[in-house]
């Protein structure tokens, strides 16, 4: 099976047959280590694709969603890079951390996950004005499934505080 099929199957979205070639293997089972590993190759290659296929949106949606989707990237893209430097300061000072260190790495933690958190707000506001309920509701659990996948992969990588 492609990765974005099985990524879909994995997160728990249908994907239509209608159009696609027979898997040559059957997808891995979902919530398998597998099954993951093909969730973080589909995000890896093509998010955009994956979304598409999950969304099966009409030419109007489309042309709602997508402007919505591409500024709520650039936005989580901004937000993931402020997490990022949290996670390099604090890999650069570990052997070394203070406690006020510890203090700012985590009030700067916090403050890039309430951001987050707002712009999903928003986004979640804007996406169910341009689409109907259940495909905006859709659109944010396919979100949330990411960023959570990302967050695990994040923490599983970062020790804990000395």
């Amino acid at each position: 099976m492609r990765g974005n099929a099985a990524a879909a199957l994995l997160i728990g979205f249908a994907l239509p047959a209608f159009g696609q070639a027979p898997a040559p293997a059957p997808a891995p089972e979902r919530g398998t280590a597998a099954a993951v590993d093909a969730v973080r190759q589909a995000v890896r290659s093509d998010k955009k694709g994956l979304v598409e296929k999950n969304l099966q949106l009409t030419a109007d949606e489309a042309k709602k969603f997508w402007p919505l989707y591409d500024s709520f990237q650039k936005d989580l893209d901004h937000v993931q890079k402020r997490k990022n430097r949290v996670v390099l300061d604090y890999v650069n000072t570990e052997s070394t951390m203070t406690d006020a260190n510890a203090k700012k790495l985590a009030k700067e933690l916090v403050a890039a996950n309430a951001e987050e958190q707002k712009l999903a707000e928003l986004m979640m506001k804007k996406v169910s004005a341009a689409l109907p309920a259940r495909k905006a509701v859709r659109y944010m659990q396919i979100e949330n499934k990411i960023r959570i996948l990302n967050e695990y992969d994040t923490a599983a990588q970062v020790p804990l505080v000395r």
